[in-house]
Protein backbone atom coordinates (compact mmCIF):
# COMPACT_ATOMS: atom_id res chain seq x y z
CA UNK A 1 0.00 0.00 0.00
CA UNK A 2 1.77 3.30 -1.28
CA UNK A 3 1.20 6.25 1.26
CA UNK A 4 -0.50 9.57 0.11
CA UNK A 5 2.04 12.47 -1.17
CA UNK A 6 1.58 14.35 2.28
CA UNK A 7 1.93 11.30 4.08
CA UNK A 8 4.40 11.37 6.78
CA UNK A 9 7.75 9.35 6.13
CA UNK A 10 9.81 7.22 8.48
CA UNK A 11 13.92 7.67 8.21
CA UNK A 12 14.27 3.80 6.84
CA UNK A 13 11.68 5.16 3.97
CA UNK A 14 12.93 8.35 3.14
CA UNK A 15 16.61 6.73 3.27
CA UNK A 16 15.52 4.55 0.61
CA UNK A 17 13.51 6.92 -1.15
CA UNK A 18 16.93 9.31 -1.48
CA UNK A 19 19.11 6.47 -1.14
CA UNK A 20 21.06 7.59 1.54
CA UNK A 21 22.07 5.67 4.24
CA UNK A 22 20.27 6.50 7.44
CA UNK A 23 23.02 7.21 9.18
CA UNK A 24 24.21 10.19 6.87
CA UNK A 25 20.83 11.94 7.72
CA UNK A 26 21.28 11.80 11.26
CA UNK A 27 24.10 13.18 10.63
CA UNK A 28 22.40 16.13 8.30
CA UNK A 29 20.61 16.95 10.99
CA UNK A 30 23.03 17.84 13.40
CA UNK A 31 24.78 19.92 10.69
CA UNK A 32 21.65 21.95 9.11
CA UNK A 33 19.61 23.15 11.91
CA UNK A 34 16.67 23.57 9.33
CA UNK A 35 16.19 19.59 9.42
CA UNK A 36 13.55 19.06 12.17
CA UNK A 37 11.79 15.61 11.93
CA UNK A 38 9.27 14.90 14.34
CA UNK A 39 10.33 12.38 16.62
CA UNK A 40 7.58 9.79 18.51
CA UNK A 41 8.41 8.31 21.40
CA UNK A 42 11.73 6.58 21.52
CA UNK A 43 12.85 9.03 19.22
CA UNK A 44 11.55 7.75 16.32
CA UNK A 45 11.68 10.07 13.37
CA UNK A 46 8.56 11.15 10.95
CA UNK A 47 9.57 13.30 7.99
CA UNK A 48 6.88 16.07 6.45
CA UNK A 49 7.12 16.41 3.09
CA UNK A 50 8.84 19.87 3.47
CA UNK A 51 11.65 18.06 5.07
CA UNK A 52 11.81 15.38 2.43
CA UNK A 53 11.99 18.22 0.24
CA UNK A 54 15.06 20.13 2.14
CA UNK A 55 17.05 16.62 2.35
CA UNK A 56 16.41 16.58 -1.40
CA UNK A 57 17.83 19.82 -1.72
CA UNK A 58 20.52 19.16 0.14
CA UNK A 59 21.51 15.89 -1.18
CA UNK A 60 21.35 17.72 -4.42
CA UNK A 61 23.72 20.20 -3.68
CA UNK A 62 26.22 18.39 -1.59
CA UNK A 63 26.50 15.07 -4.68
CA UNK A 64 25.01 17.16 -7.12
CA UNK A 65 26.54 20.13 -7.35
CA UNK A 66 29.60 19.38 -5.47
CA UNK A 67 29.09 21.69 -2.45
CA UNK A 68 30.24 21.17 0.96
CA UNK A 69 28.61 20.70 3.85
CA UNK A 70 29.84 25.00 4.43
CA UNK A 71 28.42 25.71 1.02
CA UNK A 72 25.47 24.55 1.41
CA UNK A 73 24.85 25.90 5.17
CA UNK A 74 25.98 29.78 3.82
CA UNK A 75 23.30 29.13 0.80
CA UNK A 76 20.64 27.67 3.40
CA UNK A 77 21.62 31.11 5.70
CA UNK A 78 21.61 32.94 2.73
CA UNK A 79 18.92 32.09 -0.15
CA UNK A 80 16.98 29.94 2.32
CA UNK A 81 14.85 26.90 2.82
CA UNK A 82 12.74 27.27 0.44
CA UNK A 83 15.03 28.16 -2.54
CA UNK A 84 17.25 24.71 -1.21
CA UNK A 85 13.66 22.85 -0.69
CA UNK A 86 13.21 23.48 -4.88
CA UNK A 87 16.75 23.41 -6.25
CA UNK A 88 16.70 19.72 -6.74
CA UNK A 89 13.85 20.70 -9.17
CA UNK A 90 14.14 20.25 -13.27
CA UNK A 91 14.76 23.76 -14.35
CA UNK A 92 15.07 25.39 -11.01
CA UNK A 93 17.23 28.51 -9.99
CA UNK A 94 20.80 27.26 -9.38
CA UNK A 95 22.93 28.73 -6.45
CA UNK A 96 25.68 30.96 -7.73
CA UNK A 97 29.07 29.57 -6.74
CA UNK A 98 31.36 32.11 -4.75
CA UNK A 99 35.30 32.02 -4.00
CA UNK A 100 34.42 30.35 -0.82
CA UNK A 101 33.03 27.24 -2.22
CA UNK A 102 35.69 26.99 -4.75
CA UNK A 103 37.94 26.91 -1.10
CA UNK A 104 36.01 25.01 0.95
CA UNK A 105 35.74 22.52 -1.87
CA UNK A 106 39.68 22.11 -2.44
CA UNK A 107 40.10 22.29 1.48
CA UNK A 108 37.64 19.13 1.59
CA UNK A 109 39.47 17.22 -1.10
CA UNK A 110 42.86 17.94 0.77
CA UNK A 111 41.01 16.48 4.02
CA UNK A 112 39.63 13.35 2.18
CA UNK A 113 43.26 13.10 0.75
CA UNK A 114 45.08 13.05 4.08
CA UNK A 115 42.68 11.35 5.88
CA UNK A 116 43.19 8.60 3.47
CA UNK A 117 44.60 5.92 5.28
CA UNK A 118 46.73 3.82 3.11
CA UNK A 119 46.71 4.38 -0.94
CA UNK A 120 46.07 0.71 -1.20
CA UNK A 121 42.29 1.10 -3.28
CA UNK A 122 39.02 0.57 -1.15
CA UNK A 123 37.66 -2.69 -1.19
CA UNK A 124 41.17 -4.80 -2.08
CA UNK A 125 42.55 -7.10 0.94
CA UNK A 126 46.21 -8.24 0.68
CA UNK A 127 46.22 -11.64 -0.64
CA UNK A 128 47.38 -13.41 2.79
CA UNK A 129 44.26 -12.29 4.15
CA UNK A 130 41.44 -14.79 3.98
CA UNK A 131 37.96 -14.32 3.21
CA UNK A 132 35.79 -13.44 5.90
CA UNK A 133 32.13 -15.15 6.25
CA UNK A 134 29.79 -13.23 7.99
CA UNK A 135 28.99 -13.98 11.70
CA UNK A 136 26.15 -14.88 13.63
CA UNK A 137 25.44 -12.32 16.03
CA UNK A 138 27.41 -12.40 19.51
CA UNK A 139 25.71 -14.17 22.97
CA UNK A 140 24.46 -11.08 24.65
CA UNK A 141 27.10 -9.56 26.74
CA UNK A 142 29.40 -10.80 24.47
CA UNK A 143 31.15 -8.12 21.83
CA UNK A 144 32.65 -9.08 18.36
CA UNK A 145 35.00 -6.65 16.13
CA UNK A 146 32.78 -6.06 12.73
CA UNK A 147 33.27 -7.88 9.58
CA UNK A 148 32.76 -7.52 6.14
CA UNK A 149 31.34 -10.37 3.91
CA UNK A 150 33.90 -10.66 1.00
CA UNK A 151 33.66 -12.25 -2.68
CA UNK A 152 36.05 -13.94 -4.34
CA UNK A 153 39.83 -12.91 -4.85
CA UNK A 154 39.04 -10.67 -1.83
CA UNK A 155 37.14 -7.73 -3.24
CA UNK A 156 34.23 -6.47 -0.59
CA UNK A 157 31.02 -6.16 -1.81
CA UNK A 158 29.63 -3.18 -3.63
CA UNK A 159 27.29 -2.41 -0.22
CA UNK A 160 30.28 -2.76 1.69
CA UNK A 161 32.42 -0.84 -0.90
CA UNK A 162 29.87 2.20 -0.60
CA UNK A 163 29.60 1.67 3.60
CA UNK A 164 32.96 2.17 3.89
CA UNK A 165 33.19 5.18 1.73
CA UNK A 166 30.00 6.98 3.69
CA UNK A 167 32.02 6.54 6.79
CA UNK A 168 35.27 7.76 5.27
CA UNK A 169 33.58 11.09 4.38
CA UNK A 170 31.67 11.25 7.42
CA UNK A 171 35.23 11.02 9.53
CA UNK A 172 36.48 13.69 7.25
CA UNK A 173 33.67 15.96 8.07
CA UNK A 174 34.24 15.35 12.07
CA UNK A 175 38.35 15.63 11.52
CA UNK A 176 37.22 19.09 9.90
CA UNK A 177 35.12 20.08 12.81
CA UNK A 178 38.07 18.60 15.42
CA UNK A 179 40.04 20.94 14.05
CA UNK A 180 38.30 23.77 13.72
CA UNK A 181 36.96 23.33 17.38
CA UNK A 182 40.91 22.93 18.66
CA UNK A 183 41.82 26.20 16.26
CA UNK A 184 39.00 28.08 18.26
CA UNK A 185 37.28 28.42 15.22
CA UNK A 186 33.58 26.94 14.08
Amino acid sequence: MEKAPEAFRTISEVADDLDIPQHVLRFWESRFAQIKPMKRGGGRRYYRPDDIALLRGIRHLLYGQGYTIRGVQRILREQGVRFVQTVWEQGAEQPLRSSEDAADAEAAAEEMEEAAPSRRPLGRLRPSEPEVEPRRPAPRGERREPTFATRPHGALAPTDQQTLQAALAELAECRRVLDAAMDGTS
